[in-house]
This record gives structure tokens, sequence and C-alpha cells, in this order.
């Protein structure tokens, strides 16, 4: 699978007015295989991608503050063609 998730924060979604769509995808990808997979995945036309790699660190947790590695993540931000969006990221306000 190469795409994890969407990623839903408010960064993301000021992003999302522009055109400009935020997902995790596997570290294993690449930008062509994040393109394609969008593509295919929601009908539209990815202008371009770029990708950022957050890497994992040590954290500790639990009740004897064990340390634990957290997973490298890695993300995905695509520009849509002018005028196409994806209704995944369109939240309406209630008003």
């Amino acid at each position: 699978m190469t795409i994890i998730r969407p990623v839903i924060t408010e960064k993301s979604m000021l992003l999302a007015a522009r055109g400009v769509y935020t997902f995790e995808i596997s570290p294993l990808t690449n930008k062509y295989s994040a393109k394609v997979a969008v593509e295919e995945l929601f009908g539209v036309k990815v202008k371009s991608v770029t990708t950022s790699v957050i890497k994992g660190g040590t954290k500790r947790t639990g009740k004897l503050k064990r340390t634990v590695l957290e997973r490298p993540r890695k993300f995905a931000r695509l520009s849509l063609v002018k005028g196409q969006t994806i209704s995944l990221f369109d939240l309406k306000e209630n008003k």
C-alpha cells in the first residue's frame, strides 16, 4: 500500500485550500508512485509532488519509563492542476 492515510491538521487544511494535499505514505514510496496512486484513487491530475521524511526518534513511556523507538514517517504534498479538488479534504462549517 502506497498511501497510508491523509493528514488532516490545521496546516494541511490551509494548504488544501490552495490546492496542495498532504498524505502519509510508505517510507519506500517514491514521488512517482505517490503521484500515480493519488491520480488513480481520486481521479485527479497531479502537477507536482514534494516529499519529506521524519526520522523515528526515541521516547520514554509507561509506568517504568522504558525507552521506545518511534517509526520513521514519510509525507507527500501533492499539488493538483488548477480547478481540481479532493473531496476528502473539503470540511464545510455549519453556520
